[in-house]
C-alpha cells in the first residue's frame, strides 16, 4: 500500500484537499502515527 497524496484522496472522494489535510491531522495522533508514511508500513 502506498501513501496517498491529499490531491489524490480528494480526488477519488470528491472532497478538498483542505479537508483531507484536516481531517488526516486530526486523526493521526489519536491513532498514534507521527508521519503520513508510517501506516503504509502497518499492513
Amino acid at each position: 500500500m502506498t501513501s496517498s497524496s491529499n490531491r489524490n484522496v480528494e480526488a477519488r472522494l470528491d472532497l478538498s484537499p483542505r479537508t483531507v489535510g484536516y481531517h488526516l491531522y486530526k486523526a493521526f495522533p489519536k491513532l498514534g502515527i507521527t508521519s503520513r508514511a508510517e501506516p503504509a508500513g502497518l499492513t
